[in-house]
């Protein structure tokens, strides 16, 4: 197999993603250009290793190959979202990804794993998140897979298109979506029957501190 193609399917097969541009996936796997990309999705596809739909940019694997197992995870970024008013726009775009040793998460399933950075600060006291609290440009990982919520559970939910990091608790057969920051931020309230379009996109399961700037010596 070519060098290039073993770097496509590698990784798709780490990054757990279906959909991504050609130019995008040369950026990821450092070939710069898109008809090699393009040429080697064909070749794979032709192996019966990948479904790749040149319309909607939507690639599967069918066949997963074995390579040297790596340390490494790698996470899809799925834009940024509030931790504040409900006020950040949901964004479904692919932004990059976040590489993690697979170590560092521990137990944590990486099936249906992904990540969004935080705006704002009303989780900036949840001390209870694995790498918590989460601070204004965070990275968050949300298990998409995680249906079963329970109270005191940290969520990702869309509110009318605006995607929100908070504490989730029922009361009364409405969801209350609770911060715990340092300064006074009121809950919001929300009843479900009242939103056709009200999801929670799944749980928080640990935070990666943005990096600190070192100061110039």
């Amino acid at each position: 197999m070519h060098i290039i193609q073993k770097k496509i399917l590698n990784f798709l097969q780490k990054a757990k993603i279906s959909n991504i541009g050609i130019s995008q996936l040369g950026r990821f796997i450092d070939e710069k250009h898109p008809q090699q990309i393009k040429h080697h999705l064909e070749q794979l596809e032709k192996k019966g290793l990948v479904s790749w739909n040149q319309k909607t940019g939507a690639i599967r694997v069918i066949k997963p190959v074995n390579f040297v197992n790596s340390p490494m995870v790698i996470l899809p970024i799925f834009g940024s979202a509030s931790c504040g008013p409900a006020e950040m726009v949901a964004k479904e775009n692919l932004e990059g990804f976040l590489k993690v040793s697979k170590s560092v998460l521990g137990d944590i399933n990486t099936k249906g794993l992904f990540v969004v950075k935080a705006c704002g600060d009303s989780l900036n006291n949840a001390k209870e998140i694995l790498g918590g609290p989460i601070e204004n440009d965070d990275y968050v990982v949300i298990d998409s897979k995680y249906k079963d919520f329970k109270d005191g559970d940290y969520v990702l939910s869309i509110i009318e298109d605006n995607a929100n990091l908070k504490r989730f608790y029922k009361e009364n057969g409405h969801v209350v979506l609770v911060s715990e920051s340092k300064s006074t931020i009121p809950p919001i309230y929300i009843n479900p029957n009242d939103f056709s379009d009200y999801i929670i996109n799944g749980k928080i399961v640990r935070v990666f501190k943005k990096p600190k700037a070192k100061k110039a010596t």
